[in-house]
């Protein structure tokens, strides 16, 4: 087969390969859950602050809130989904205030992750919440009352001490700047608890990880 030849059918499989790529992905398929809990003092000291928001305030008594609730698939995860729901009004995304922080969040979580699952935006919220608040939120977290350097995964093991029903390989504990940035439980489409897929990564391994105290 001349070099010619070969080349051109590299260029095609490639051109292929690229076009698959590039397809949208499609509302609705998936394989599980990722709740994404984050703690906001973290958030704050590393973008709230600047921004002046309002979760970051002395006294907004914001702990592990909600990131997002995201379709994943077991290797990657579908984003911004072609969908015919549509948009959340001002007032489903301000009924999520309490739980994510601010209403542009819940919109900008509807937009990226909300519209991959196939649902109504209310019912995506509403499934996010449900999702939320079946996690107790450790005691010991949620007392501390001054800033401590600690190794990440001791907030992952207060999550499992107060959640026993977690899968033994169903969180993710991540960290940014030094610091404890979230937790990521991996749960089924019924919101079953359920071991993170192999791609989804390791556990933040700092030994010293500044966590701050709910303001």
């Amino acid at each position: 087969m001349g070099c010619r030849l070969i080349g051109a059918m590299l260029v095609a499989a490639a051109l292929l390969g690229g076009a698959r790529g590039m397809a949208a992905d499609q509302a609705g398929e998936f394989d599980l859950y990722v709740l994404a809990l984050s703690w906001t003092p973290t958030w704050c000291a590393i973008e709230g602050d600047a921004r002046n928001a309002a979760q970051c305030e002395e006294g907004a008594g914001y702990g592990l809130t909600l990131h997002g609730l995201w379709p994943q698939y077991e290797a990657g995860w579908p984003s911004y989904c072609s969908t015919s729901a549509r948009g959340p009004n001002d007032r489903m995304t301000a009924q999520m205030v309490d739980i994510m922080g601010s209403s542009g969040l819940a919109w900008h979580q509807w937009r990226k992750h909300g519209v991959c699952s196939g649902l109504s935006a209310e019912d995506y919220f509403a499934l996010s919440r449900l999702a939320y608040e079946a996690v107790v939120m450790p005691e010991v977290l949620t007392a501390l009352d001054r800033p401590v350097r600690l190794p990440a995964q001791v907030v992952e093991e207060a999550l499992r001490e107060a959640n026993p029903n977690l899968a033994d390989g169903g969180v993710v504990t991540t960290c940014r700047d030094g610091r404890v940035q979230e937790l990521r439980v991996c749960l089924t489409r019924d919101l079953v608890p359920r071991n993170c897929p192999a791609d989804m990564g390791r556990d933040c391994s700092l030994r010293e990880a500044l966590f701050d105290p709910i303001r």
